[in-house]
């Protein structure tokens, strides 16, 4: 895919994909143009070689793969994992607020937001919204506003002479989003505002009552290429929408010869620990039931299966910022635009082994795509990836590794517009393997 047209794409989805559930519907209807087959996880399943499928949990996550040519256990699945969720501003259960006349709602930070870019933005709000219809059944919808609706407004300097030096953000008081300005009753119910939404915006005229809802606010501003040559991409769920959106691609552009998978689990930001997340069953479920479909196996083609595949956990890597040079180590300082990144860690944060490594290089380098390596610095800690989890849980052999990027957990991100290319390539070359 030429280079211009990847990234236009991967603006695209990002700006489509406001949660993870927007991110799930999105890569669910890429595949169904490329006549991959939707499997349900509560019926019975019937592969056959050369065909692609996907299945859904909880709409936040997925596990898209192809059964290729090739023998199941004697050649393993060359796999793919990235997340779904970012860092964001989640709405709480009972969030009205009317103060100084103005309508707020409250909000619970999800994972480890950077606080301050979340001031002045425009924002709007999307995610999924259940309701009863006049019947009495339950259903669920996704919604998304669009238009900017809400604001947090930052305190101005006059009032707060240290702000520059020393302000801290209180996420309990400084967060509640402003919506609007209270009418003359000085109430508001945001269950009758998505009520309203539902039955006037979206057709949905038998909805009776909201009952419950995961909303999410999210950044306006459209992604952008921005630098003097374009250089760079800027946009919110770079960390780890990129990822995601590359991992897609790569694996439809790649040949049908070995069994190949793409899985994209939510919660990461969070640890991982759900039903949805990479540290529930989701993956490992997927790969019983192939091995049983594929090889009529047990748990000893499983076993043999898994040890002669790869997994490869692909999130965003720190690039060395030119302001803050002396938070990364001098010989592991990745650039932006220089290719994926090998993440290591010795206390296992990072799943990367020098076999993996050795491996991953090796493809880089018979297929001319530039690579780079990130250590933390020894006196700092280190994040995470769902790399660590998915070899504990399967013992599979298992890379970490992403495109370098800045302001990582910002509302605004910013990544080089070459390496999303880079690691098209890189990935396509490791399906293809």
């Amino acid at each position: 895919m030429p280079h211009n047209t990847l990234n236009a794409g991967l603006m695209n989805f990002i700006q489509a994909s406001p949660t993870p559930y927007h991110a799930v519907s999105n890569l669910s209807s890429a595949l169904d143009d490329a006549g991959f087959l939707r499997l349900e996880e509560g019926r019975a399943w019937q592969l056959v070689k050369k065909q692609g499928y996907y299945v859904v949990r909880g709409g936040t996550s997925i596990v898209a793969f192809k059964t290729g040519e090739a023998d199941l256990v004697e050649s393993g699945i060359h796999m793919v994992g990235a997340h779904t969720d970012s860092p964001c501003l989640k709405v709480k259960p009972q969030p009205d607020i009317i103060r100084e006349q103005y309508v707020q709602l409250g909000v619970e930070v999800y994972g480890g937001v950077l606080l301050n870019p979340w001031f002045d933005r425009d924002l709007s709000l999307a995610g999924r919204v259940d309701y009863r219809d006049q019947s009495g059944h339950l259903k669920h919808v996704l919604v998304n506003f669009e238009n900017p609706i809400a604001v947090i407004p930052s305190l101005a300097i006059h009032l707060d002479r240290e702000a520059n030096d020393n302000r801290s953000v209180n996420a309990q008081t400084y967060l509640p989003v402003i919506l609007s300005q209270a009418g003359n009753d000085k109430s508001f119910n945001l269950k009758d505002m998505l009520l309203a939404h539902l039955r006037d915006e979206l057709g949905l005229s038998q909805a009776d009552k909201v009952l419950a809802f995961d909303l999410r606010f999210y950044d306006v501003q459209p992604p952008a290429l921005v630098g003097l040559n374009q250089e760079f991409i800027a946009c919110a769920r770079l960390d780890n929408l990129l990822s995601c959106y590359v991992g897609l691609q790569s694996l439809l552009n790649s040949e049908d010869r070995f069994a190949s998978l793409l899985v994209c689990t939510d919660h990461e930001e969070v640890g991982s620990v759900s039903a949805n997340g990479a540290k529930g069953p989701f993956l490992e479920a997927a790969l019983e039931r192939m091995v049983e479909q594929l090889s009529a196996g047990s748990g000893e083609a499983k076993r043999r299966m898994l040890d002669n595949s790869t997994f490869y956990s692909v999130d965003n890597a720190h690039g060395i910022h030119p302001n803050f040079r002396d938070k990364h180590d001098d010989k592991h300082g990745p650039l932006l635009n220089k290719g994926p990144v090998i993440k290591i860690n010795g206390n296992q944060r990072y799943a990367t082994s020098s076999e993996t490594s050795a491996m991953f290089r090796q493809l880089c380098e018979v297929n001319e795509i530039p690579v780079q390596a990130f250590v933390v610095r020894s006196d700092m800690g280190c994040g995470s990836t769902i790399g660590p989890i998915v070899a504990g849980e399967l013992g599979v052999k298992t890379l970490d590794l992403g495109v370098p990027t800045f302001a990582m957990h910002s509302i605004r991100e910013l990544a080089g517009s070459q390496d999303p290319a880079h690691l098209t390539r890189a990935l396509t070359a490791f399906y293809n393997r």
